[in-house]
């Protein structure tokens, strides 16, 4: 009788291997390791961290910092996609909010009045709100693509920012509102904290309670979440206002960073790198399972791959289609067909044993017996 042979420690090691390059977030993780260790040699102190004036300084810090609006957009955007949707007007909702809350702020008295600032903000927020509305009902209530209906905000949300402004990059000099986006925090930046609170909630909502499911199912087939009881016009309702919430909260940090609101310029292409970010994270296009860590990832390796452009010194004119390689690149990696076919061709190529030859009393002809 023969036993079963025993694992040995190679194969055992490559089916961890093989199990740790499947994960979703390998690829990426793998990826924005790469693009930073890409750094080292033209900045060789790129992974130091320095205090001074108690605040940490280093360009990890500048990386999480400045793409803090991005992660905002790209969270929002990934619930928005998980059913079947996309937001293209997330940047013109960032002008809005920005011009909106900057302009209040700059007819005040004391523009360091906590009150006037915190009801700014709460004008923004609610614009911003408002517009998630109207393209959540265009598109569960009235049956319009979601790419035509948010297209309409992208392009006339643009002029609202400007007629707002005026035409012109309203400047701003309020302490209190520098600190969302420019100020620190326990010796970190303060919007740190403020996408750390964001990213963790909806993790909260949708992974702890049934939320992210309902999403899923309304992404997955709308039609049948609907015969099954679920309200997928709520779910597309709630997701676009959520989407434009983060939209919002990101046009206050890009203000409260430049201290200024330039409606034209403010939060200009970052539906394309946040709808990228999603993509890098693992959530498809097509609606259903979402990642919002992926999306996380997703969104600093955006960010990485942009300093990584003006670290290296590619030209300003070609920094885009770099961009666009390199993007190109990380989503060949992720697709499981693309690394069968180049990486897993040699793997599949297996020899098998020769057939044992027949013994004699296995080639004899058996007898039936017949009654």
């Amino acid at each position: 009788m023969s036993t079963p042979a025993a694992t040995t420690p190679s194969a055992s090691s490559a089916s961890r291997w093989r199990a740790l390059t499947h994960h979703h977030l390998f690829w990426p993780v793998a990826v924005l390791i790469a693009l930073l260790l890409v750094n080292v040699p033209f900045t060789p102190d790129f992974f130091a961290i320095r205090m001074a004036d108690g605040h940490l300084y280093g360009s990890l810090v500048s990386i999480v910092l400045f793409g803090s609006p991005l992660i905002l957009v790209a969270v929002g955007m990934t619930l928005v996609i998980a059913t079947g949707g996309i937001d293209l007007s997330v940047g013109a909702v960032v002008a809005i909010t920005g011009a909106l809350t900057c302009s209040y702020i700059s007819d005040q008295a004391d523009q360091n009045a906590l009150a006037g600032v915190f009801l700014a903000m709460g004008i923004g927020l609610v614009a911003a709100v408002v517009c998630g509305l109207w393209n959540g009902f265009l598109v569960a209530r009235m049956g319009i693509q979601p790419i035509i209906a948010t297209l309409i905000i992208m392009v006339a949300g643009r002029g609202v920012a400007q007629l707002i402004t005026d035409g012109q990059i309203i400047t701003i000099n309020s302490e209190p509102y520098k600190l969302i986006g420019g100020g620190y925090w326990l010796t970190l930046p303060f919007s740190i904290f403020v996408v750390a609170a964001v990213v963790a909630v909806t993790v909260a909502l949708t992974r702890r309670t049934a939320l992210g499911l309902l999403v899923e199912s309304v992404g997955g087939n709308a039609e049948a979440s609907r015969l099954v009881g679920i309200r997928s016009m709520r779910i597309k309702i709630m997701v676009y206002m959520f989407c434009a919430l983060c939209a919002g909260i990101a046009g206050l940090m890009i203000s409260s960073n430049t201290s200024a609101a330039d409606g034209n310029n403010a939060g200009l292409w970052i539906e394309l790198d946040a709808i990228l970010a999603v993509v890098i994270g693992g959530t498809s296009l097509l609606g259903g399972r979402f990642s919002i860590g992926g999306t996380v990832i997703g969104a600093l390796v955006i960010q990485t791959l942009t300093t990584t452009i003006y670290t290296i010194g590619v030209p300003t004119q070609t920094n885009l289609v770099f961009k666009a390689v390199v993007v190109i690149v990380v989503c060949l990696l992720q697709s499981p067909k693309f690394r069968a076919k180049v990486f897993g061709a040699k793997q599949r190529v297996r020899t098998t044993a020769p057939a044992e030859p027949a013994t004699p009393a296995d080639a004899a002809p058996k007898m039936e017996v017949s009654r």
